[in-house]
């Protein structure tokens, strides 16, 4: 429902690196930038992005495509979503025509229920600031007892909702919210007796909760009563759109401080987060009450790997969170402790200092994971030896889980060092632990490992191999087809030299193929490659041949299937480089002009046959199932003939074209 002439203007305000810089920390490699894939969990960068171009591209797990695309990968959302948060991000206008009541079925239930979420912290925000309820009993809360200034409060979009038990509800459903978002997003409850809704945080000051694109997938809210029956804390329950364990609360203003200074603090609780954001300390996220999750240290680790966790005083609550030091160790991970003084917590201790001097208090504080849960450990074990074994097995626990070698053996040297014990012994442990922990897996790491080994060397070019022609007898529909759409993105512009017979002739590389499948009426098979095809032919056509058609046609074309494919296929051997060893050796290696005379007409011909050989199955298997009039069997007989004089024709013309 946007028009092409909003979507170029989006396209062209778009930039790639800001947008993908969100997300992963880039860094600069030459005209392109690097970073490690947010789709699929790596430790040696293999994701590229290349502002020129404006197109990002995984040699890991082969994602690609532009801007656009990579919002909708990333943010599991729609095109026309996607491209209205660009738009939003450099104010441009998107003028929509109205949906029909059709089409407005037909808006999925995620981006109903993220609608909602953003009327319901409006609704929650207004009656913070504006109804006396709110002002008296929230808005009190979060400025005389929390010390929250009103630029924090609207900040993070803090709110209250009504002590009444179902005036939300109700007045949502007044706004035209339908019953069944409400509880799907879990903003509303049903009764048993009636199936009538009421308000799920009633009588609550309101947290919403920030996905890394800013948008609100939850919400939490705390009670400002003391009566002990009821839950401090109530939260939104999992849904289409919120996944507590893949959250982090505050990340989304958090990120560019992470970035910058390339570390994060984690905290605990809401409060927290926001506490320290107003002391000017900004790099700080929290798992929002929950155990730290494998999901939320990979989302983190998208912009830093150094974590610094601060703790409070209280010591049950510390020897309970040491799990997600092993955990943050285990994703290769640097992790480093605060704790603070009793009784502070991070929300207290914020409000109560200057912003140099927490940060100077987190400078000279701060202790590695290993010296911290010596210190912390030690004071139960003092003068108890079998207290003490535990203490070190507990350590070299953590060391086993740190996957880098050289890191893991300089822990080992320095647990001796603290602990007093023989290094050998350490080793044997923390090698015993590795094994029984991973096992298998490790195994099938290292057999992973030596498969793509195999695959890279492979894949590399040798001397008796032409590189040029990939596709050969016996190549699928698919393979050629994607071989001749290769030829015409990368080279349909250019022109090279083909014998025939005596005479050298001139061809175009985009008049070789439209000519050649055109004459013979044969359409490709692959709709997305059909859709690359009919698209060139229209720039072609325009443009006119030898004028090379612009890259952005097809990476920024409206259906993102085209541009995912046609990055794959533009970006497919940019890591080819011809081998030192070739050049020692003198090896010939092809130049464009020598690979396109023989590959596009070869890549032509071989998928002439396949058609030409599946229409004469198709026709065998006619003859063969009988049941034909004389006459429709003639003419059966006869096209099969046709096919066969044309099979002897390409068998000759494919002989030519092997070298």
């Amino acid at each position: 429902m946007i028009d092409r002439e909003t979507v170029d203007r989006i396209y062209a305000a778009a930039n790639i690196v800001d947008i993908i810089g969100d997300y992963v920390t880039l860094k600069r490699k030459g005209v392109n930038y690097q970073a490690c894939c947010p789709f699929h969990n790596e430790k040696t960068p293999s994701f590229v992005v290349s502002p020129s171009k404006g197109l990002y591209k995984c040699f890991g797990c082969g994602k690609g495509g532009n801007a656009v695309t990579f919002l909708m990968e990333h943010e599991g959302i729609t095109y026309p979503e996607a491209l209205r948060m660009v738009a939003k991000r450099y104010g441009i206008e998107v003028k929509e025509e109205a949906l029909t009541e059709e089409e407005l079925r037909r808006n999925d239930d995620r981006e109903s229920m993220f609608v909602l979420n953003g009327w319901a912290a409006e609704y929650f925000a207004n009656f913070l600031h504006r109804d006396s309820e709110g002002i008296h009993v929230g808005m009190s809360y979060f400025r005389q007892k929390r010390g929250l200034t009103d630029a924090t409060i609207k900040k993070f979009g803090l709110g209250f909702c009504p002590s009444k038990g179902d005036r939300m509800s109700k007045d949502a459903l007044a706004a035209g919210y339908k019953q069944e978002y409400l509880l799907s997003t879990g903003l509303s409850l049903a009764r048993e007796s009636d199936g009538s809704l009421y308000d799920r945080f009633r009588d609550r000051v309101i947290f919403p909760v920030h996905n890394i694109s800013g948008r609100i997938v939850a919400f939490g809210g705390r009670t400002l009563r003391t009566d002990k029956q009821v839950a401090k804390y109530q939260n939104s329950p999992e849904s289409e759109i919120y996944s507590k364990k893949r959250e982090l609360y505050g990340l989304y203003f958090a990120k560019k401080a992470i970035q910058q200074q390339d570390f994060a603090i984690l905290v605990e609780g809401y409060l927290d987060v926001i506490s320290m954001h107003q002391a000017g300390i900004e790099n700080v996220v929290a798992s929002s009450g929950t155990s730290l999750t494998t999901e939320q240290i990979r989302l983190l680790g998208r912009f830093t790997k150094n974590i610094t966790v601060i703790y409070d005083g209280d010591p049950a609550g510390i020897h309970a969170s040491l799990r997600g030091i092993d955990m943050i160790l285990k994703e290769g991970m640097n992790v480093r402790v605060v704790l603070l003084p009793e009784p502070e917590d991070p929300d207290s201790f914020a409000r109560s200092h200057s912003v140099s001097e927490v940060q100077e208090y987190i400078r000279t504080n701060e202790q590695d994971f290993l010296e911290f849960k010596a210190r912390l450990l030690l004071k139960d074990a003092q003068g108890d030896p079998i207290r003490k074994a535990a203490l070190i097995g507990d350590m070299v626990q953590s060391i086993a889980q740190i996957p880098d070698p050289i890191q893991r053996s300089v822990y080992i040297k320095e647990c001796a060092r603290i602990m007093d014990i023989d290094e050998q012994i350490l080793i044997g442990e923390v090698a015993r632990k590795r094994l029984t922990s991973s096992g298998d897996r490790e195994t099938d790491d290292f057999l992973r490992r030596q498969a793509l080994a195999r695959q890279r060397e492979a894949a590399e070019p040798r001397p008796e191999v032409e590189y040029a022609a990939k596709v050969e007898a016996g190549s699928s529909f698919e393979a050629l087809e994607r071989e001749i759409v290769k030829y015409l993105l990368k080279y349909g512009h250019c022109s090279f030299d083909f014998k025939e017979g005596s005479m050298m002739v001139s061809c175009n590389v985009a008049e070789v193929i439209f000519s050649e499948l055109s004459d013979d009426r044969i359409e490709f098979r692959n709709p997305v490659y059909a859709k690359i095809m009919a698209a060139y032919r229209e720039q072609w056509e325009t443009l006119g041949t030898g004028v090379e058609v612009p890259a952005h046609v097809f990476l920024n074309h409206l259906d993102p299937e085209v541009c995912n494919m046609s990055v794959d296929i533009l970006t497919a051997d940019d890591n080819y480089v011809p081998s030192e060893l070739w050049k020692q050796k003198e090896v010939h290696v092809e130049s464009e002009a020598e690979m396109l005379a023989v590959g596009v007409p070869k890549a032509v011909t071989l998928y002439k046959s396949k058609v030409v050989e599946a229409l004469t199955r198709e026709l065998q298997a006619r003859l063969a199932a009988g049941g034909l009039s004389d006459e429709e069997e003639s003419d059966v007989v006869q096209r099969l003939d046709n096919y066969n004089r044309v099979k002897v024709t390409i068998s000759k013309k494919l002989k030519r074209l092997i070298l």
